[in-house]
């Protein structure tokens, strides 16, 4: 009796020592803490709340670096990439030719789909975009801007030449708008950028198309490409040209003092008439283009009026532009 309890008190010793072990506990690796990408002070907002025309979308920034900075609305395509590259190339060509404007060297490059379709720009002088430099362009299909080539480019292209008429040189309007209207200057301002970006292929395709643009201002039939931008353009300095006029414009034109978010710029006080227009790019050109003006547009502007006195006048009222 004595042998068997002294065994059975070795059998629970035994499952009382088994039992009393702890099982290993598995190691628990901590959670990685949350980390929040955190912008540089002077980076562009990560969204943008559109406030402007029918404009109401929150954009979202997609790319942005020192040249551009790009939002999309909700419905592009996020793998659309080419503004990224294009738009800042196109750009630095631009400040490149026609100097800065503004103190932020950045466009801001925005695009829709599925709405707003067409495009505008804004600048570093207006409340509207929230003085930024902008180009705003949208399309009614929800495949938009997937290509990046033709239209795609034109398009994003031309705004950037608005911002060019309107805001050269640190002062506000484009004095020519009226006799141009929207696009005769884009015309030649497009060619100069495909070519200034070595887009031979754009340049001839952006050519061909051109030669054959004709309007009704300031009469039926006119080619402003054709006939008066491309011999300026050719004849009497390419860019440097284009940019000569605005130089004067800058220089000589009538203008007052803007204030601008506590900075000083200047703003055209009124529109030129077309003897103006002529002498102003004959001072760029260094060159006398009543003819070709008379050949391209024959010798009444768009109401009807004859320039010839109008150039004349011109002569005496801007002496410092000679030619």
């Amino acid at each position: 009796m004595k042998n068997i309890l002294s065994l059975s008190a070795i059998v629970l010793f035994a499952v009382l020592a088994c039992n009393s072990k702890k099982a290993p506990l598995e190691t628990v690796k901590p959670a990685p803490s949350l980390v929040e990408s955190v912008d540089p002070p002077d980076a562009p907002p990560k969204t943008w709340k559109e406030h402007w025309f029918e404009h109401l979308q929150l954009l979202s920034r997609v790319y942005y670096d020192t040249s551009v900075v790009v939002y999309y609305d909700g419905d592009v395509k996020p793998t659309i990439a080419w503004p990224k590259t294009y738009m800042a190339e196109a750009w630095n060509y631009t400040k490149k030719t026609y100097g800065k404007f503004g103190d932020d060297s950045r466009l801001f490059v925005i695009y829709h789909a599925g709405k707003y379709s067409g495009g505008h720009p804004d600048t570093y002088l207006s409340a509207n975009h929230d003085y930024r430099n902008v180009t705003d362009c949208g399309a009614s299909s929800l495949d938009a801007w997937t290509t990046g080539i033709d239209n795609d480019i034109d398009l994003s292209t031309h705004e950037i030449g608005h911002i060019v008429e309107g805001a050269s040189k640190g002062v506000k309007e484009s004095p020519a708008f009226d006799i141009w209207h929207d696009s005769k200057w884009m015309e030649i301002y497009q060619y100069d950028v495909y070519l200034g970006l070595n887009r031979t292929a754009d340049a001839q395709r952006w050519y061909n198309k051109m030669m054959t643009v004709t309007d009704s201002y300031p009469k039926a039939g006119t080619q402003w490409f054709k006939n008066w931008f491309l011999p300026i353009y050719d004849n009497y300095g390419k860019a440097k040209v284009l940019n000569g006029f605005f130089t004067l414009l800058s220089q000589q034109f009538p203008k007052q003092q803007l204030t601008v978010q506590d900075k000083s710029y200047q703003q055209y006080t009124r529109k030129m008439n077309f003897g103006e227009f002529i002498h102003f790019w004959s001072g760029a050109a260094q060159a006398d283009l009543a003819p070709l003006a008379l050949t391209a547009f024959g010798p009444k502007d768009e109401k009807g009026a004859d320039w010839a006195p109008m150039l004349t006048k011109a002569k005496t009222d801007f002496p410092a532009i000679t030619y």
